[in-house]
């Protein structure tokens, strides 16, 4: 039997502190011909300095397209509604969302918001070695040419390389290589929200532990990191808070401690049940198609405890932790 790697969350405590990320009612919706696909619905949270915010759910329920939402990186078929205030430290707040391209490109991306693309091979220019391109970022970024050398060797390190490693062409890299090139792309400009969409694809499992503690020793130093991933011990291993996704909804946010130890949520608890350290089996039944969920709670069919008023949807979800968006829940006194 395999056990979750201990956790390297922190001690202290950052609920307190004001929000770096603020979403509000997030809803992204792509028209395709014959169809509407519900990506994400109603979604709101908060991420604070010093807060790392895991985002879990199967495959498929709109967690890459809340990174892609937030940085602009959505097709032209898209329609995104809602509020996303991001509050830098010693500068103006501004909508994500009502922003412009132009802005985005200018100011916040790499800047404000680091992304580790779940794909590097669309996010890596091929005929650029590594060095190239993380000295290219780090001297976009303020740095002097000539610290960038001694620069991207440190963050090649940092994130696990071999510094001899930047001087391959992408395609002369493993998949864990690039991924781990990506990260130090994303790191270069210290940006202070880190979007970090399935950043261990591809790694082994040690590296898997490096990237999370990595991650982690950024919030422990004040930074703020958003990670996606359908890896519910990696989320265990470093998260304050975790987030549950299913068909396009946040269905139960809560400390990652605490949600854990005893999920709200029926969805929830049949994720954690088809860990192999716990009763290693899968949530039955498969989630809607995004194209035609139903009126009431998308769970329902796959849900033992379903009654007439799943029907209905549970109350939408508040953007502060510890709420789950079911009429049942399994915690006794949990507000829906």
């Amino acid at each position: 039997m395999t056990t979750a790697a201990p956790s390297t969350a922190p001690t202290t405590d950052s609920t307190h502190r004001p929000a770096l990320l603020e979403v509000d009612g997030l809803t992204v919706r792509f028209h395709l011909r014959d169809a509407v696909v519900h990506a994400v619905t109603d979604l709101s949270l908060l991420v604070r300095p010093g807060e790392l915010l895991a985002v879990v759910g199967e495959s498929g329920c709109g967690k890459s397209v809340l990174a892609h939402a937030l940085l602009g990186l959505l097709p032209g078929n898209a329609t995104v509604t809602g509020r996303a205030h991001l509050r830098p430290p010693g500068a103006a707040p501004l909508d994500l969302l009502d922003c412009g391209e132009r802005r985005l490109a200018r100011e916040v991306r790499g800047r404000l918001v680091g992304l580790v693309p779940q794909s590097p091979a669309t996010a890596l220019t091929p005929v650029r070695t590594g060095r190239r391109q993380v000295e290219e970022t780090l001297r976009a970024h303020g740095h002097p040419r000539r610290d960038a050398p001694v620069l991207a060797d440190r963050l090649a390190a940092e994130v696990g390389l071999d510094p001899a490693d930047l001087d391959h062409y992408p395609h002369e890299l493993s998949g864990g290589m690039a991924q781990r090139l990506v990260t130090a792309l994303a790191l270069a400009p210290d940006p202070p929200l880190l979007v970090a969409d399935e950043p261990t694809t591809g790694l082994d499992r040690p590296l898997v532990d490096h990237t999370l503690d990595l991650l982690r020793r950024r919030c422990d130093a004040g930074g703020a990191v958003l990670l996606i991933t359908h890896d519910l011990a990696a989320a265990q291993r470093v998260a304050d808070t975790v987030a549950v996704m299913y068909a396009s909804r946040v269905v139960e946010r809560r400390p990652a401690d605490a949600l854990y130890a005893a999920p709200a949520h029926p969805y929830t608890a049949g994720l954690l049940d088809a860990l192999p350290e716990r009763a290693f089996r899968p949530v039955p039944g498969h989630p809607p198609m995004l194209t035609a969920l139903p009126d009431g709670c998308a769970f329902a069919p796959r849900c033992d405890r379903a009654t007439d008023v799943c029907r209905t949807p549970p109350a939408p979800e508040p953007r502060g932790p510890g709420r789950v968006a079911c009429h049942h829940p399994l915690l006794p006194g949990a507000p829906a």
